[in-house]
């Protein structure tokens, strides 16, 4: 990730280190992704889903940049972050656009998420989420 042009392009912006907000978004992305796994999955609630835990993706993202001394401007840069992870199922970190395409369109487009999205994004983090959160937990330790 080029820092010098994200910070060019206003897509990130110095910030101190804040290990208590880092912790704090970690806590939050863990949570809530753990509440939302535990909603029923249906026709209504699968937009919920799917919106929730894309939220919690990015909040990972999110507190990689902050780890970084970045504050991130928008979500693609959050997404980014994620993607350059080496993590040992990388192919997943190839939907991370197209998730958020399927956001922006549940939440500026009223469309609402189908069963099979909300499966997708529910089986990213299951498979995905945990070993991000730890390797970033590594990060603060170090």
């Amino acid at each position: 990730m080029n820092t010098s042009d994200l910070k060019r392009t206003n897509q990130i912006r110095p910030r101190q280190v804040d290990m208590e907000r880092i912790k704090s978004i970690l806590i939050s992305a863990e949570t809530n992704a753990a509440v939302t796994l535990k909603i029923p999955l249906n026709d209504d609630s699968a937009s919920i889903i799917y919106r929730e835990l894309y939220e919690c993706i990015r909040q990972l993202g999110d507190a990689m940049l902050w780890i970084n001394g970045y504050e991130p401007l928008n979500h693609e840069v959050s997404l980014d972050a994620i993607r350059s992870l080496d993590i040992k199922n990388k192919m997943p970190l190839n939907h991370l656009s197209r998730f958020k395409a399927i956001r922006n369109d549940i939440n500026y487009r009223g469309f609402r998420a189908s069963l099979a999205q909300a499966r997708e994004i529910m089986d990213f983090w299951k498979k995905c989420g945990p070993e991000i959160l730890e390797k970033i937990r590594k990060e603060i330790k170090n």
